[in-house]
This record gives structure tokens, C-alpha cells and sequence, in this order.
């Protein structure tokens, strides 16, 4: 449906990949659904070491998971430490391997992925002022700019490469657990777009989000629910950011039109 490329390990590991790298994405059987891991890759061993000084000296806990892990990782090295939430693993590698093997789409997708990484994730998140100082202050991500989604409630983007955001996280509200809400894939044909959302027309319980178009990064998207009960937005037309001459920036609004939520009660 959304033309990644599948790799099967074994029966119990299923990768996807959307680049020349070996994999983005990877799904295992578990009892429930949801996210275990969110990698985040570094230019070297020298780049690892300061970050891991970093997240020790601001209270982290800090594991180098070893050479068996990295190897099933694909990666050189890795370290990995908890979200302060609780909810999953942050794992900063670096030397993801690349593939001999063509990408090739299934249905001819081309992602935007490469040196911009996977994609995004938004998360709901307790405490917004310690994100705000994981992400901004030790991990050295740069602010992209805030949505005001109501009073007090208020969505912060932040970026690592020219995507407009990697990482985004908004306060815990009623009925929105803690935890990855949502990640998201990029593509560079709306046509894709299109086809995909008449393919969810045949499974419309996993429409989450209709389509529509993000104030911020002035994607065009709509969102679904992976098998997985994690939020996907498969959109288009990101904008990219240059940090020389970027200023951030707020909004009112996280939707210039459409992304209307889908009730299935």
C-alpha cells in the first residue's frame, strides 16, 4: 500500500527499507503493539562518545549494548538509553549499513529518507521542559518552531538535518496516551499519496487522519493505523530547513485545511 520494500529475517524479524540503506524500519511479534526503539544516527565513533558524556552528565543512564546487538542492528556501534517517559529506547549509532541491493519500490514510491533519516516521530510526552532540554540542550537538536493547539498545549518541532522535524512532542492530554503517537514517511509523488489513500478505502478502520495539509512544514498527508496500533502519516512536500537563515516561528493552527480525525466508535 505504501511501497516500502520488505526484507524477512527468520519469522520473527520483517525490515523495511526505503533508501540504499539495509533498513528504517523494523517489526517484530510482540504481545502488544507499539514502539521499542527510535535510532538515531551520528557521523562517528567521536560523535557517539560526546553524546554519551553528555546524557551521563545530565543524568542519564547510558548502556553500550555491544557487538551482538550492533551487528543485529546493522550498525558499528550504538549506544542506548531510556525515554524519560518510560515508553521505549533511544538508540544513538553510528555506520548503518548500506545495501548492495537496488531499492526498489513495489510500486515505484520514491522516499525522501537519505541523509534526512526515516522520517519524523511525535510523541506525547509528561513534562515538556525536560524534552525541551534532552533534545535541545544535550542532544543538540534546533528548534523548528511551536504550534499553540490550545491554551497551555503547545506542540514543539525540533530538527537535526534540513527536514523541517525529526522530533516532535506535545503534552499529554485526556484520552492520548504517553508514547509515539505517530511517525511519518515521506514521499516525493502526491500521486502515491493518492493511491494510498484509495487502498485504505478498502480497510477504512485504519484511517486515523483525513487528508489534509500541516501549517508548519506545509505537508500534504493524511494519517493511518499501522497493524501495529501505532499512527503513521504517509504525506508529501515538506519543506526543508536552513539553519543560516531559519527563524522559528509560532502557530495557531497545526492545519491549514483537512487531517479531520476519524471517529470509528
Amino acid at each position: 500500500m505504501l511501497g516500502l520494500m520488505a526484507d524477512r529475517r527468520g519469522d520473527d524479524r520483517l525490515l523495511f527499507r526505503i533508501d540504499e540503506k539495509a533498513y528504517r524500519l523494523e517489526v517484530r511479534p510482540g504481545e502488544r503493539g507499539g514502539v521499542s526503539a527510535v535510532g538515531w544516527e551520528t557521523r562517528g565513533p567521536a560523535e557517539l562518545a560526546e553524546l554519551e558524556e553528555r546524557l551521563v552528565t545530565a543524568g542519564y543512564e547510558v548502556t553500550r549494548p555491544g557487538e551482538e546487538v550492533a551487528r543485529e542492528r546493522m550498525v558499528s556501534d550504538l549506544i542506548r538509553f531510556r525515554d524519560p517517559d518510560d515508553c521505549y529506547d533511544h538508540e544513538i549509532f553510528w555506520g548503518l549499513s548500506t545495501s548492495s541491493q537496488r531499492f526498489a519500490s513495489p510500486i515505484g514510491a520514491e522516499f525522501v529518507a537519505g541523509a534526512e533519516g526515516v522520517g519524523h516521530v511525535l510523541q506525547v510526552v509528561s513534562d515538556r521542559a525536560r524534552y525541551e532540554s534532552l533534545f535541545l540542550d544535550v542532544l543538540g537538536f534546533r528548534l523548528s518552531d511551536h504550534i499553540d493547539l490550545a491554551p497551555g498545549l503547545t506542540a514543539t518541532f525540533t530538527h537535526c538535518n534540513p527536514r523541517h522535524h525529526s522530533f516532535a512532542f506535545t503534552p499529554k492530554v485526556e484520552g492520548r496516551p504517553l508514547g509515539v503517537g505517530h511517525f511519518m514517511l515521506e514521499v516525493t509523488d502526491l500521486d502515491v499519496i493518492g493511491r494510498a489513500i484509495e487502498h485504505i478505502e478498502d480497510e477504512p478502520h485504519r484511517l486515523l487522519k483525513t487528508f489534509g495539509r500541516h501549517s508548519n512544514d506545509r505537508m500534504t498527508s493524511f494519517y493511518l493505523l499501522t497493524p501495529s496500533d501505532v499512527g503513521l502519516e504517509f504525506g508529501t512536500g515538506g519543506i526543508k530547513i536552513d539553519d543560516e537563515t531559519w527563524t522559528p516561528t509560532r502557530y495557531d493552527t497545526a492545519h491549514l485545511w483537512g487531517h479531520h480525525s476519524v471517529d470509528h466508535h
